[in-house]
């Protein structure tokens, strides 16, 4: 494993998803969990979210239209976090949605405005 991509790895996916998400997700390892949490720093955080060719708010769009397609609601609601907090706006993120309706379907759509929806209260809520 590369050290050096797996911290750099880290460090975006703190950036973009936070510290006690990050945290968590360390501290629920165990031996058996522990190198995927290495594998997701080094190769889907490091490889992909640090290559500048395209900046933390392009990429949020793009798994929010990957996540819904494929109905992973949960990791889409921790995106639309992620997303928010790389600078999309609630009118950004509705287009977004839309488009997603659009293309993935009405069903994808509805689930999709729910989500954001409860996370864009829940980090109102939180003062962020």
């Amino acid at each position: 494993m590369d050290s050096k991509l797996r911290s750099a790895g880290e460090h975006v996916r703190r950036t973009v998803l936070g510290d006690n998400y990050v945290d968590r997700a360390r501290d629920n390892a165990d031996d058996f969990s522990r190198p995927f949490q290495d594998i997701l720093n080094e190769y889907c955080w490091g490889m992909c979210w640090t290559d500048e060719a395209l900046d933390l708010k392009q990429r949020s769009l793009l798994n929010l239209g990957m996540l819904a397609a494929l109905g992973r609601m949960h990791e889409f609601g921790v995106h639309v976090r992620g997303a928010v907090r790389n600078g999309l706006s609630e009118s950004e993120l509705r287009a977004a949605l839309i488009q997603i309706s659009v293309y993935c379907g009405i069903p994808a759509g509805v689930e999709s405005f729910r989500v954001a929806s409860a996370v864009l209260n829940e980090t109102k809520a939180e003062g962020q």
